[in-house]
């Protein structure tokens, strides 16, 4: 037996990878929910109700899928380029606390139809910044930008603790290290009332609209996917890879600041070091879901927020442990990886 790459991968097959590999990683996850000895399907029904059994459950996973939409076409727009951004947790943190700094204090006197779209732009220009330090590092130096992305992710946290302990500490707060609070004005309108779905959702989703539309109708589009493809074809033809990898490095980093100043100004309100439970990381996952399509990440984020929120019923139901929901997570990222490769090659005897 040998691999052969596939000439031309069909569409019903490309369809078909991310739901086959979602199944398989359920079934794997059924494998360790009945060791734990608890009715399979019953879980899974469990998680469902929990996620979705409710208006506040619905509401609440749609808040929760809304920055792993971002941090996901961050990822994705960068892996197509094969610019290997790892960094978007540290992106993300370094979005929140721009918009708590600039939306507390400085531009606090502002009006909302300003004051909102500005602190939008703020956090994804903070974003854009800390992605540009490791492409720098890889255009200048040939430094791997996957060791260099990953450790900004520290740096930027690190950083973030240091200004909420310091200078942006809220003296409100009884000692406890949290930014200081946006204005009220600057805070996303909710969709629903009573809950905290917010205008963010409907960004994320038009934004990957965007993106979808940048990737496959535009010159830039194209040049990124050849840079991906085939970097030394697409410099043969004529594309500079330097600033072409410039543009998808500001998109990306911009799109994952976008997801943490969202989080803040759509729920949080404040920076505390604790603000993301891993959307940065999470949106890698969320990316190769979706098989690096912009309109495939809602979907992947929704069934990623899905089991994280769905979860917490089903252990409360069933006395099994939340974890779950991360290894099923996980095992889909593996399962998506196997089928990926087997789009691109088939098996000959």
């Amino acid at each position: 037996m040998r691999f052969e790459r596939r000439e031309h991968r069909p569409l019903y097959l490309m369809i078909l990878t991310p739901l086959l590999a979602v199944v398989a990683a359920l079934a794997l996850a059924g494998i360790l929910i009945a060791i734990a000895g608890a009715p399979v399907l019953e879980a899974y029904r469990r998680i469902l109700i929990g996620a979705f059994g409710s208006r506040l459950s619905t509401t609440e996973t749609l808040t929760r899928a809304t920055p792993l939409m971002l941090t996901g076409l961050a990822a994705a727009v960068a892996f197509r380029a094969r610019l290997w951004n790892i960094g978007a947790e540290g992106q993300f943190y370094l979005g929140a606390i721009a918009v708590a700094a600039f939306g507390s204090n400085m531009l606090a006197g502002l009006p909302a139809p300003i004051l909102i779209p500005l602190l939008l732009v703020i956090g994804a220009v903070a974003g854009m910044v800390l992605i540009l330090i490791p492409l720098w590092l890889r255009l200048r130096f040939s430094v791997d930008e996957v060791v260099t992305s990953l450790i900004l992710n520290f740096i930027a946290v690190l950083f973030v603790s240091m200004l909420i302990d310091g200078v942006l500490k809220d003296p409100s707060a009884f000692g406890w290290p949290q930014s200081q609070a946006v204005v009220d004005h600057a805070m996303l309108p909710k969709l629903i009332a009573r809950s905290r779905l917010h205008i963010g959702f409907v960004i994320a989703i038009a934004l990957a609209v965007v993106v979808y539309f940048i990737q496959s109708r535009t010159v830039f589009g194209m040049r990124s996917r050849a840079a991906g493809l085939n970097p030394s074809g697409a410099a043969f033809a004529g594309v500079r890879l330097g600033s072409t990898l410039v543009k998808v490095a500001c998109l990306s980093g911009g799109l994952a600041g976008l997801a943490g100043a969202v989080e803040v100004m759509g729920v949080k309100g404040y920076v505390t070091t604790d603000l993301s439970p891993g959307f940065g990381y999470a949106g890698i996952v969320v990316a190769m879901l979706a098989n690096l399509n912009p309109l495939g990440v809602v979907l992947a984020a929704i069934f990623t927020a899905t089991m994280f929120v769905g979860a917490d019923g089903m252990s409360r139901s069933l006395g099994i442990p939340t974890y779950i929901a991360d290894v099923t997570v996980a095992l889909s990222l593996l399962t998506m990886l196997i089928a990926v490769f087997f789009t691109q090659y088939r098996i000959r005897r």
